[in-house]
């Protein structure tokens, strides 16, 4: 339909200004809220993690295409009561303990609530017992973490660790990633997943809650 088209190219270039007004020129269409989502807004942001990860676009197009799905949800928002749940899961974020950065964390946060992922965000210096307890409490599927630090990597094995302790590495997946983490590492402390950048994190989590 070319009004979802429409909404979709106003995303991935960030019209925050226009996407409110085709949003509502959908909805006065008849368009239901889960199938703008599911046909317009997803897509346009699961595109933007694409060229993100090729380096296509950077970190403030990415911002734009955030701002703009963010003007969409807050038109659609009254339209959404007693809708099903259309979440695609929930993730648990945070930066393991000894380590505050987190401009990588909250770009990860923003692409993963652009496509439609629930995501709690702990903050910073998140030790393991809080992580588990934290992912227990909001019924997270995965716990993602970040460090920037190589001195606070081997607190992502620790979070791991605890989670097999309490009988849970099956039912909450685990994904890192960081300046320092790699691909290596993350498989020697056993993460299902890693991601090298914002846009990995995204494919890299539709994977983990596909297998699950």
């Amino acid at each position: 339909m070319e009004i979802l088209d429409k909404i979709a190219r106003s995303v991935k270039i960030g019209e925050y200004s226009e996407t409110p007004l085709l949003i509502q020129t959908a909805l006065d269409q008849g368009l239901k809220p889960n199938e703008i989502l599911d046909r317009a807004l997803f897509v346009a942001m699961e595109e933007v993690g694409v060229l993100f990860r090729e380096e296509d676009i950077f970190i403030p197009e990415v911002l734009l295409s955030a701002r703009a799905m963010q003007a969409a949800l807050d038109v659609m928002a009254p339209h959404m009561v007693g809708e099903p749940n259309i979440r695609r899961g929930k993730v648990l974020l945070g930066t393991v303990k000894g380590d505050v950065h987190n401009l990588g964390k909250n770009l990860v946060n923003v692409m993963l609530r652009g496509a439609g992922y629930d995501v709690v965000d702990v903050g910073e210096n998140i030790a393991a017992e809080v992580f588990l307890k934290r992912a227990i409490e909001e019924d997270a599927q995965v716990i993602g973490m970040s460090a920037l630090l190589t001195t606070t990597m081997g607190q992502m094995g620790r979070v791991i660790k605890a989670l097999k302790e309490a009988g849970l590495k099956d039912n909450i997946k685990t994904l890192v990633g960081g300046a320092c983490v790699t691909q290596r590492f993350a498989d020697e402390i056993g993460a299902d997943g890693f991601a090298e950048n914002a846009g990995q994190a995204v494919a890299k989590l539709r994977e983990l809650l596909d297998r699950s």
